[in-house]
């Protein structure tokens, strides 16, 4: 569904409730609620709502690592395997 179709007064989610909360599980669509002609709440699918909070998760982790690699901070995978044998060794020696 388009946007444009999916933008609905308050009225309308007050009158049909039921009938959009079945609508919106059903078929996974976003709904646009305008009260006085604004935008003013989106209702969604919950599982829809968590896809979204997980992935933008993700998406902030990832443009933490970036940011992280960008200023160095990082160790090749070389010289971080070669510190966990290290600590390995030392370990068993004990």
């Amino acid at each position: 569904m388009k946007y444009s179709q999916a933008i609905k007064p308050i009225s309308y989610l007050k009158a049909h409730a039921s009938e959009i909360i079945r609508e919106i599980s059903t078929n996974k669509e976003t709904m646009i609620i305008t009260h006085n002609g604004e935008a003013k709440v989106v209702v969604q699918d919950i599982h829809v709502y968590e896809q979204t909070q997980e992935s933008l998760a993700l998406l902030k982790i990832l443009a933490q690592s970036t940011a992280h690699i960008s200023k160095g901070g990082f160790k090749p995978a070389r010289d971080a395997f070669g510190n966990i044998r290290k600590k390995i060794d030392e370990r068993n020696r004990e």
